[in-house]
């Protein structure tokens, strides 16, 4: 049965909690096709995230490498 809704000055909705148990997902994706918006759950943002990534790379390493860029930078000379 259809629900209507109002839109927010902001763009923001209400979802009626039926429709959000069924989504079974706190982050959705909306596609236009055919004149008609679909909602669909994302069940995984690092699903939906993937196609960016080149490869999994683990936070510490990332920390380690810019604290030396910025070591080097400030120095003028590589730390390690």
């Amino acid at each position: 049965m259809p629900t209507a809704v109002k839109i927010t000055r902001k763009g923001q909705v209400t979802i009626p909690k039926e429709i959000r148990d069924f989504l079974g997902s706190d982050i959705v994706e909306f596609k236009l096709t055919g004149g008609n918006v679909v909602v669909k759950p994302v069940k995984s943002v690092a699903g939906s995230l993937s196609g960016y990534a080149r490869k999994y790379t683990p936070l510490k390493d990332i920390r380690d490498k810019v604290w030396e860029k910025v070591a080097y930078d400030r120095a003028g000379k590589k730390t390690s």
